[in-house]
């Protein structure tokens, strides 16, 4: 509930704010997929924040979309909501700062 500091290269200063709103996006799109129980789109959107968080200094977001990724191939909607829930606690905390 308290500010999370992330420490971001100062080269992706004009790039960061699109990623960020794309995982904004990523939030509704887990969300709609919850919704029709559509376990593969729940198991990609996992996978892509897997491996594109640690590319822009989000190690958390790589450790949530992993935790998406295999609650979605193992149908675990609790650990799915769960994951979304931590995902969008984590981006409502962040501020960023650039080195």
């Amino acid at each position: 509930t308290g500010k999370i500091i992330v420490k971001v290269d100062k080269d992706l200063k004009d790039i960061l704010p699109g990623y960020l709103q794309s995982r904004h996006e990523d939030l509704m799109a887990l969300s709609s997929a919850v919704e029709k129980t559509d376990y593969e789109s729940i198991r990609v959107l996992g996978h892509s924040m897997k491996g594109s968080g640690g590319g822009y200094g989000f190690n958390k977001i790589t450790g949530i979309g992993k935790q998406i990724e295999m609650a979605a191939r193992n149908q675990d909607l609790t650990a799915i909501r769960a994951g979304i829930d931590e995902l969008s606690q984590y981006l409502s905390c962040i501020t960023i700062i650039y080195e």
